[in-house]
């Protein structure tokens, strides 16, 4: 199976870096670097980050219009700078490709092992939510999230499902599948009680508080938040969208607590900071602990290997899926402590 390296090699080998490229964001460049799935270019204007954007116009304009928010109305610097074309866009399409340079952001990356990283991470993102309160965006319904989680949890359940039935009528069975079998009802009824958490919730009424919705980056992986001068910077977009903001906490604290195999610590280290620049009330501490209680792990390793959507091998897919499976326990326990110290 191809690996992550060669995966990225394809991405980077598909970027035309052509002189005219450079030219029209008027840099000259000294040298080019692979960096993930773009580049690093050290250019007379300091250093750049080149990336070939793959999704729609429509999509970079959304994130465009986000970032312009936060900083243009409410001062927040703490996140990527787009650089302009000599046509004053913040992009450039080439053959159909379309390009945008950022400014690099010198610092290092998150560590969420590290509670100091993950304090300053916090706080930046109670900042970052504060800032973007009042954003919203018509153009792009995909991006405006709110009010539908319970019926995306209901899908995913429904998924799961049908996926179980699918495999019941292998002829064949796999290691996978019978992993996957064995444990797919017990996952089904964890569902089913977060969903019930959710319906119980003021769910639908802090849906119906603006202070409540902002822009949620949706992918807050700990490469993506760079560390400099005891602040947090926010990169990569792509996946930002417009919901509760206790979607971001979840996506935050999902991310933390598994470094330490579940440990409660984390989670208060979050909070706690995240309290300092931002707030919240008993409702959302309830809709957090539903969203919390969904197993996502599991359905998306599920889904990723019916679905093809990973060129993983079958040993990948199995040691990943019982690391998960023997997480379990921690996780609950996770939950039981959660609901106590938070007093939910």
């Amino acid at each position: 199976m191809p690996s992550l390296r060669s995966y990225r090699e394809k991405e980077l080998a598909s970027y035309n870096l052509d002189v005219e490229l450079f030219n029209q964001f008027n840099l000259s460049v000294y040298s080019v670097m692979p960096l993930r799935k773009t580049f690093l270019i050290s250019t007379d204007k300091g250093d750049k980050i080149l990336k070939k954007v793959d999704y729609t116009l429509e999509e970079f304009q959304f994130i465009l219009a986000a970032v312009n928010y936060i900083k243009n109305e409410n001062g927040f610097n703490e996140i990527m700078n787009f650089n302009k074309t000599i046509d004053g866009k913040e992009y450039y399409i080439d053959n159909g490709d379309l390009y945008c340079v950022m400014d690099m952001i010198e610092g290092k990356e998150c560590e969420y092992s590290n509670p100091i990283d993950l304090s300053v991470s916090a706080f930046g993102l109670g900042k970052l939510h504060s800032a973007s309160e009042g954003f919203r965006y018509s153009e792009l319904e995909c991006k405006n999230i709110w009010g539908k989680m319970i019926k995306s949890f209901i899908r995913k359940k429904e998924e799961i499902a049908f996926l179980k039935n699918m495999v019941k009528l292998y002829e064949n069975l796999n290691e996978f599948d019978n992993i996957f079998l064995e444990n797919v009802d017990y996952y089904i009824k964890q569902m089913e009680k977060s969903i019930d958490i959710l319906e119980k919730s003021q769910y639908y009424k802090l849906c119906s508080e603006e202070d409540k919705i902002v822009l949620c980056h949706h992918d807050l992986a700990h490469r993506n938040i760079i560390i400099k001068d005891e602040k947090a910077y926010f990169i990569d977009f792509d996946y930002a969208i417009i919901d509760l903001k206790v979607h971001d906490l979840c996506n935050m604290i999902s991310k933390a607590v598994k470094v330490f195999d579940y440990s409660i610590n984390n989670s208060k280290i979050i909070i706690s900071n995240y309290l300092k620049s931002n707030s919240l009330n008993a409702n959302e501490f309830e809709v957090l602990f539903g969203m919390l209680s969904f197993p996502e792990d599991f359905y998306n390793m599920a889904k990723v290997y019916y679905t093809k959507r990973k060129e993983w091998s079958d040993e990948t897919f199995i040691s990943r899926m019982n690391k998960k499976i023997c997480n379990e326990e921690n996780r609950i326990e996770f939950l039981t402590d959660f609901k106590k110290n938070f007093k939910i």
